[in-house]
């Protein structure tokens, strides 16, 4: 009996360690399991948490060109600005230059006496008072009989005969 009890115990030995063993598997297995799945799940959260530092980085860098964008933009519209300003001071400048020659110019007492025949024949009143600079008085005088006669000429030619008088 000794040798059927030990062979009983033996293998009631081997049961309870083949027992153990596939027990020790079955906890291996279930931790490796575990342990990737918990790997899986960290990586994934690790891979959102990059994405989103990835978007909000291009959020921030698109918020960046934007603002860089409007400021060129502001500036070129600035620039835009101050070289129309010389342009239009320039031009004044020399629109001024050139009206001042032309008034001292001889061209200048003809185109008086135009713009007064202009100026009569738009208004058509008997009576006329005519404005101009102090500088002009003199050459106005002289050419307003010039002017008067243009216009008489020209009304009469035109049938209507009203005479104005300065």
């Amino acid at each position: 009996m000794s040798s059927d009890s030990s062979r009983q115990i033996k293998q009631m030995v081997n049961f309870i360690m083949q027992e153990a063993h596939e027990k020790v598997n079955e906890i291996r297995i279930k931790t490796d399991h575990d342990f990737n799945l918990e790997k899986q799940n960290l990586v994934h959260a690790g891979k959102l948490k990059v994405q989103e530092e990835y978007a909000q980085k291009e959020k921030d860098l698109d918020v960046e060109q934007r603002v860089s964008r409007s400021a060129a933009v502001g500036a070129a519209r600035i620039k835009k600005m101050k070289a129309r300003d010389e342009l239009l001071e320039t031009l004044k400048k020399d629109t001024l230059e050139e009206l001042g020659a032309f008034c001292k110019s001889p061209e200048y007492a003809q185109f008086v006496r135009k713009v007064i025949v202009q100026g009569l024949i738009k208004i058509e009143e008997n009576e006329v008072e005519i404005h101009c600079r102090a500088e002009d008085r003199a050459l106005v005088a002289k050419v307003l009989p010039d002017s008067i006669g243009d216009f008489k000429l020209l009304m009469a030619e035109a049938g209507r005969a009203a005479a104005p008088r300065g």
